[in-house]
């Protein structure tokens, strides 16, 4: 855990943005970097504060959601309560398929847990988007889920697949074997796919893939919406009350 000068330190007084993370490590760490330059500061005051569990030992969500691995949600209960602890306000969890637990740990903690589908269905309205079908680069925990389709129809849209899911799958596993490069192609070729099938807009609804993607040349810029992103702007929006009142 980091953000404090000590372990399980509260900042009395101080909004503090919980990170539940670690899935994986260095998703997080780009979760961080969107968090900073999505805020409007002109100091260093004018950030959040934030206390990040980088929970590296969270086993695996996918191999969880899909009958072949351990629960994952003892695990991401202990970092909970290492942030409540810390006196997180409000958590986050940058990860797509560890919101296939968010209900679960949400029913365990009064502390508020923003929804990360919840943030994407804002970013596509802030693209100009209400309904329609939306293109889904994700893993196959997070399809099996049903997370997208269950929130993003609320707003009206409807979700798409990769002709090639086991390719989006492959990429991922590339990202997280720190690869990006040989990833990226794979995941192209996906986006490219969803696009010529009528999708407005292709979510990166797995932290790893903006990893792979970052920087998007040409049109792919406009048709990429980043979860991660959106999860962060989301964050920041949460937070701008409480930091006025503060």
């Amino acid at each position: 855990m980091a953000g404090s000068e000590g372990p399980d330190v509260p900042l009395l007084g101080v909004p503090l943005l919980g990170v539940l993370g670690g899935m994986g490590p260095m998703a997080t760490v780009d979760f961080l970097r969107k968090l900073v330059e999505a805020t409007p500061a002109a100091r260093d005051q004018d950030h959040l504060a934030v206390m990040v569990a980088q929970a590296a030992d969270i086993p695996d969500r996918t191999r969880a959601i899909l009958g072949e691995g351990p629960d994952p949600l003892p695990a991401m209960t202990l970092a909970l309560r290492r942030l409540e602890a810390a006196g997180a306000t409000r958590l986050a969890i940058p990860c797509n398929t560890a919101h296939h637990w968010h209900g679960a740990l949400q029913a365990l903690t009064p502390v508020p847990i923003l929804h990360i589908v919840d943030a994407v269905a804002a970013g596509l309205a802030r693209r100009g988007l209400a309904g329609g079908p939306v293109g889904l680069l994700a893993t196959d925990g997070t399809l099996r889920s049903g997370l997208y389709p269950r929130h993003l129809g609320r707003h009206g849209f409807t979700c798409r697949v990769p002709a090639d899911q086991a390719a989006v799958m492959r990429a991922v596993r590339l990202v997280k074997a720190g690869q990006g490069a040989q990833a990226r192609p794979l995941l192209e070729t996906a986006a490219a796919g969803l696009v010529a099938e009528g999708c407005r807009q292709v979510v990166m609804a797995c932290t790893e893939i903006p990893l792979a993607l970052a920087d998007p040349a040409g049109p792919a810029s406009a048709v990429l919406l980043d979860a991660t992103d959106a999860l962060a702007r989301a964050c920041v929006a949460a937070a701008a009350p409480a930091r006025r009142a503060a």
